[in-house]
């Protein structure tokens, strides 16, 4: 994903839009991942690319559902909780199956590349 400092490294004039260059400004999105549209020397918008925007929408929601967790968990009553295995078996499922689970592949897969090491 493109790092805030080099958007506003990368800024673009409004007018060059009005000079029918959006082909080349769009193109240049492509390679440089970001511009930052100046209007009357006033920050106006910034252009990413698709895959930015849907990383960053992804990423977004990701913390929502992780500060859902952490509100949940910490206004739990541990006499309430379950543990791993005692959940899988209550809703009769085994470990085999969530492994093969693509939410838990996919979890499992960010949890490493956040921390840089293998889940057990």
């Amino acid at each position: 994903m493109t790092n805030f400092s080099d958007v506003i490294n990368n800024t673009v004039s409004f007018s060059e839009f009005n000079r029918g260059q959006a082909g080349k400004i769009f193109k240049n999105v492509k390679q440089t991942r970001a511009k930052l549209v100046m209007k009357n020397n006033v920050p106006e918008c910034v252009l990413i690319s698709p895959e930015d925007y849907k990383q960053i929408v992804d990423d977004y929601n990701d913390l929502l559902l992780l500060l859902d967790a952490i509100e949940r968990i910490s206004n739990a009553d541990p006499k309430e909780m379950y543990t791993q295995e005692e959940a899988v078996k209550m809703f009769g499922l085994t470990r085999e199956r969530l492994e093969d689970d693509e939410v838990f592949q996919t979890a499992k897969k960010r949890i490493i590349s956040i921390d840089k090491k293998p889940l057990p």
